[in-house]
């Protein structure tokens, strides 16, 4: 019998042998270590030793036993502990202790220390099969030293195969609870108590969008993390780019707050303590090392052919990074990648609580707010579990729940994981759920709406819908997207748009920023409370336009990644001075305007001396975005342009800002909504690549009425001969100076004969929001066939 192996010997056929996780990592010694991937060296006690062990003193019979109690109706809690207690009294069979001794001491030897540190992982041989995942599922134990505490931990690695959690999940799907073996694998432990540790995706866990590495990051052992003790950092990688060694494809990285670590204990296996200040206001990770993880990441996901899960983990001593667990990913992954369902909230409520958003669904029901688990029978079925985190104890619950909430916790804690495979809405990581919601409030709990999630007070009605997108038409028009807000792009991926025909700025600057870029390079004008405010939002950067140019570009980033390679057509700031005055710091910079609608706006600001260095910070992204990190696909576009001399003066700005048109491919549209833009087609036609008809505007200033104007709102009309004339003139013109345009108004969204208008007039593409894609895509479809025929 082969009671041990070491994981070189090891590969992912041996899961029948060792379970997923020792096989994995059997594989990746074996595989992809020569290739530079770090992984800690060990040992796996196989199958067989645990069923040898299951043949001692009578357990088989015994679980067979308490198997047949719980089908009988026997209460889960007293099975498991049972079962367990049975385990816990009988000791390892020696020839298993024997081996696992030798083991030991070839580590030993191999590292030049008595009792080296191993940590202590039970993997079970059913584990991380695609149809199931069984992570979390049994124990762990880290910081193991000696022969005799391993032969220790070994035995509780046993009887966790019974622990209540993984008895529920195995009865749930149907798993034979004496055909499903444990293997233990042990391992050389990386010293992450003196660094840090984290988890690794091969694709967005939120989204399924393939083309990133999310990595999330704490300090100390990688325990806090998996478990969702803490609110970890996370960076977002771009994995196309990632082989070019002169690109910085880390489109963000998001400070945790990190507050606990796990380290070391003075007497063996480990604790949690109190990260410092520093700590928590610091990134774990250099984006070097992270880029290095993701190169790691992406060759393993080629090496085995499927989307991962990965553990890593960075030694404090040497600062050397290690890849310690692989499996494969076993949600998004098996998403129908075709079908799109979407929820829609249709009512509103007093929002309550607001965290991070898992899934894309909307849960309602009664509160149900607990700190530890509960018997299955205390927690109603359909209650919103709201509770500080969860660990793998709160699985049965999780079950049953309409939703979960949690005070802390990443996209990658055990509460975010479980919740996206069991298909239930989760807002994790709120800070205060477990104090402001009450026990049977009723409340709805929403995550459609973007990377944040809301509890609403009350029962919010919302429509629930699919779409199937591999069956909507092809189309010579192309159908673009209307985007905003970087952190719902990768929700659309799936999406066959042909890029984004719009992405405006004043979103991200808004909401995001939200400081006028002006008080940024001057503080000095600002009044004292804007000044302390202002520091606040910057705290950690270097100066303020550095905070103003990374969080701009990181926007831009994440929504020119979710479509590449194709366009994304970035809208420099558009704001009226009415609206930049409302940024914190924006009064002293901005004059009041009786008309700000055709004031000082767009292209007139860009080359101003009271607004040229903030242009400045907006030309600096933008260049970070497609130069620095590579995403060449980004094409800038002017709003408000109203003479060919004003473009000939911003397009000399831009290129003193390092975005000179055509450098590095970039090509620099205009927005035409400004009567002037069609009058002098050929003109325009000649500075910039391409023409978008934002159709407000250009109604706005043709008919002379104020889009805003509830009075005149019966004569404001995209339709109106004088605004269809103008656009198809501008299609003729530019056309003939070969030129493209599109169009980024709503208008097609919600009339199909407007559809059918721009079509016939030949424009070359049509831009809406994402909801309203595949009706759009229909309607142009219908369109060019009326055409044909």
């Amino acid at each position: 019998m082969c009671r041990v192996v070491r994981f070189a010997d090891l590969g992912r056929d041996d899961v029948g042998r060792v379970g997923g996780k020792n096989a994995s990592l059997g594989e990746l010694v074996g595989h992809l270590a020569p290739a530079g991937v770090r992984v800690p060296d060990g040992f796996a006690v196989t199958a067989d030793a645990y069923r040898e062990f299951l043949a001692t003193g009578g357990l088989r019979e015994t679980v067979a036993e308490q198997i047949r109690r719980l089908h009988d109706g026997a209460p889960l809690a007293q099975v498991g502990s049972a079962v367990r207690a049975a385990f816990l009294a009988t000791a390892l069979p020696y020839p298993l202790v024997a081996e696992m001794g030798d083991a030991y001491a070839r580590l030993a030897e191999q590292t030049g220390r008595p009792d080296p540190d191993v940590a202590v992982r039970s993997s079970a041989t059913a584990e991380d099969l695609p149809e199931a995942s069984f992570a979390g599922q049994q124990e762990t134990f880290l910081n193991v030293r000696g022969a005799a505490a391993l032969s220790e931990a070994c035995r509780r690695c046993f009887a966790s195969l019974f622990t209540d959690r993984a008895i529920d999940y195995r009865e749930r799907l149907g798993f034979d609870h004496l055909s499903v073996a444990l293997s233990v694998g042990v391992q050389l432990m990386v010293r992450s108590d003196l660094g840090g540790a984290g988890v690794m995706f091969t694709l967005d866990p939120e989204s399924g969008f393939p083309q990133a590495v999310v990595v999330s990051a704490a300090w100390g052992l990688g325990e806090t993390v998996v478990s969702g003790q803490v609110d970890p950092d996370e960076y977002l990688v771009f994995k196309p780019l990632l082989k070019d060694e002169n690109l910085d494809p880390v489109l963000a990285s998001t400070v945790g707050a990190k507050r606990r670590k796990a380290v070391y204990a003075d007497e063996g296996l480990t604790r949690t303590v109190d990260t410092t200040a520093q700590e928590r206001a610091s990134l774990v990770l250099t984006d070097s090392e992270v880029r290095s993880l993701a190169r790691w990441a992406v060759a393993v996901e080629e090496h085995y052919g499927c989307p991962m899960d990965l553990e890593w983990a960075k030694d404090g001593t040497t600062g050397g990074l290690y890849i310690v667990q692989a499996r494969p990913e076993t949600v998004q992954s098996r998403r129908r990648g075709a079908v799109l369902r979407r929820y829609r909230l249709t009512g509103t409520g007093e929002r309550l609580a607001t965290g991070i958003a898992v899934g894309e669904a909307i849960g309602t029901g009664p509160v149900c707010g607990l700190t530890s688990p509960v018997e299955l029978e205390r927690f109603p079925a359909g209650a919103v579990l709201v509770t500080p985190i969860t660990d793998p104890d709160w699985e049965p619950l999780m079950k049953l729940a309409s939703a979960i909430v949690t005070d802390h916790g990443g996209r990658t804690s055990h509460a975010a994981i479980v919740s996206r495979e069991l298909g239930v809405p989760a807002v994790v990581g709120t800070g205060r759920a477990t104090a402001v919601l009450t026990d049977r409030q009723e409340v709805t709990v929403s995550c459609a709406e973007g990377s944040e999630g809301h509890v609403y007070a009350g029962h919010v009605d919302f429509e629930e819908s699919e779409t199937d997108a591999s069956a909507l038409p092809a189309t010579r028009t192309k159908v673009m997207l209307n985007l905003a807000d970087p952190s719902a792009a990768f929700r659309w991926w799936r999406l066959p748009a042909d890029g984004v025909g719009l992405l405006r700025t004043e979103f991200m600057v808004a909401h995001q920023i939200r400081v006028h870029p002006m008080a940024l390079v001057h503080p000095e004008r600002l009044p004292a409370a804007d000044r302390r405010l202002l520091d606040e939002l910057t705290e950690g950067y270097p100066d303020g336009t550095e905070y103003f140019v990374e969080r701009l570009a990181q926007g831009i980033a994440r929504i020119a990644a979710s479509r590449w390679p194709d366009p994304v057509v970035v809208r420099m700031s558009d704001f009226k001075t009415n609206e930049y005055a409302r940024l914190v710091g924006g009064a002293p910079f901005e004059p009041v305007e009786a008309n700000p609608m055709i004031g000082w706006r767009g292209a007139s600001r860009y080359d101003d001396e009271r607004y040229r260095e903030g242009f400045a910070l907006e030309c600096r992204a933008l260049r970070r975005v497609r130069v620095d990190t590579g995403l060449t696909n980004v094409v800038v576009m002017i709003p408000f342009c109203r003479t060919p001399q004003e473009a000939d003066r911003v397009l000399a700005a831009m290129a003193g800002n390092g975005l000179a048109r055509g450098d590095h491919g970039l090509r620099v549209y205009v927005m035409a909504e400004i009567p002037s833009n069609i009058l002098l087609a050929e003109q325009f036609a000649e500075r910039f690549d391409g023409f978008s008809i934002g159709s407000n505007d250009l109604t706005q200033l043709t008919l002379g009425v104020d889009r805003d104007s509830e009075l005149l709102a019966h004569l404001f009309d995209e339709r109106d001969p004088a605004v269809t004339r103008s656009i198809e003139h501008l299609i003729t013109a530019a056309h003939t100076a070969g030129r493209t345009v599109g169009l980024c108004g709503q208008r097609p969204s919600n009339d199909p004969e407007f559809t059918r208008f721009l079509v016939g007039a030949g424009i070359d593409s049509v831009s809406v929001t994402p909801d309203s894609f595949a009706a759009v895509k229909q309607h142009v479809a219908a369109a060019e066939q009326a055409l044909a025929g």
